[in-house]
C-alpha cells in the first residue's frame, strides 16, 4: 500500500528543500498497473514503446478486425431518464461513492451500447491515454456521446476503469460552439484520460458507448439553449456508425510485455 503522507513529504522535501532523496535520483515516473497490482518505474509518460492499437467496433464487439459494410448502432437518449453514474471518478462533495464499480446494472438499459472482446488469449496491458472515436449523428442540433471502459472478470464482473464524454456542439473547440445538423454524420473524439491496467487472459475489454452519465456529467438536454438557461428537454434518436466509411474504435495505449 502506497504510504500517500510519506510520498508527499519526501516529494516537497526535494522540491522545496532541495534533499538530494530518491526524487532527486530515480525513475520520474511510478505507475501503479491494476489488475496485475504492482508498482512500476518509468522514464517517460507516455512511454516510447506504447503501440496505440484500434478496438473496431462490431455489432456489440470490439475487434482489431477492420469493420466491413454493417448497420449502424441506435438508441433513443431521453435527459430525463438519464443513464446513472456508478462509480468511477468522483469527487468534492458528490454523495455517489467512487471507485472501480460493477457496470452490468447499466448494461439492460436501451440507452446503452455494449461492445466487447471474446475472452483474452493473452495478457493485454494498456497503460497511457485512451480515447474513442465515434461516427455518430443525432436527431438534435446539440447532445452528448459518452464512453466508458471496463475490464471484465470471467464472473462477469465489469470493473470501471475510466470514461470521458463530448458535447456535440463543442466537438471541435470548447470555446466555440457549433451546432450539429440533424441526421448529418459527425465524427467525436472522447477523451477517456489516463489509466493503467493490465487485462488478464480469460478477461474481456469492453467498451459502454451513451448519451448520458448522470451526476457525474451534467446532462445534454438536446434543445442546444445555453446550459445555464435552458428551458426544455428533447428526446434524441442517436446512431452510432461503424462500418468501413466511418471506423469507430476504441484507441488503447497498448504496452508490449
Amino acid at each position: 500500500m502506497l504510504d500517500s503522507d510519506g510520498t508527499i513529504l519526501r516529494w516537497y522535501d526535494y522540491a522545496l528543500k532541495g534533499m538530494r532523496n530518491e526524487y532527486a535520483t530515480g525513475a520520474p515516473v511510478r505507475l501503479f498497473i491494476m489488475g496485475e497490482n504492482v508498482w512500476r518505474d518509468e522514464q517517460e509518460f507516455p512511454l516510447a514503446r506504447t503501440r496505440y492499437t484500434n478496438y473496431y467496433l462490431r455489432n456489440g464487439a470490439l475487434s482489431t478486425d477492420a469493420p466491413g459494410a454493417e448497420e449502424p448502432a441506435a438508441y433513443e437518449y431521453d435527459p430525463a431518464n438519464p443513464v446513472p453514474t456508478i462509480g468511477g471518478r468522483l469527487c468534492c462533495g458528490n454523495q455517489l461513492p467512487p471507485g472501480p464499480a460493477d457496470q452490468r446494472p447499466n448494461e439492460g438499459r436501451a440507452d446503452v451500447l455494449v461492445f466487447s472482446t471474446p475472452p483474452l488469449a493473452k495478457d493485454v496491458e494498456a497503460t497511457g491515454w485512451v480515447k474513442a472515436t465515434l461516427y455518430a449523428s443525432s436527431s438534435a442540433v446539440d447532445t452528448d456521446f459518452t464512453a466508458l471502459l471496463a475490464d471484465v472478470e470471467p464472473s462477469g464482473y465489469a470493473r470501471f476503469l475510466t470514461d470521458g464524454i463530448v458535447r456535440a456542439r463543442y466537438r471541435n473547440s470548447t470555446t466555440r460552439a457549433e451546432p450539429i445538423e440533424p441526421g448529418k454524420i459527425y465524427p467525436y473524439s472522447i477523451d477517456l484520460w489516463a489509466t493503467s491496467n493490465l487485462f488478464k487472459a480469460g478477461h474481456r475489454i469492453r467498451l459502454y458507448v451513451s448519451s448520458s452519465n448522470f451526476p457525474r456529467f451534467n446532462r445534454n438536454l438536446n434543445t442546444g439553449e445555453p446550459i445555464a438557461g435552458s428551458t426544455h428537454v428533447v428526446k434524441a434518436s442517436q446512431r452510432i456508425y461503424h462500418d468501413a466509411q466511418h471506423p469507430s474504435a476504441l484507441v488503447l495505449p497498448v504496452i508490449p510485455r
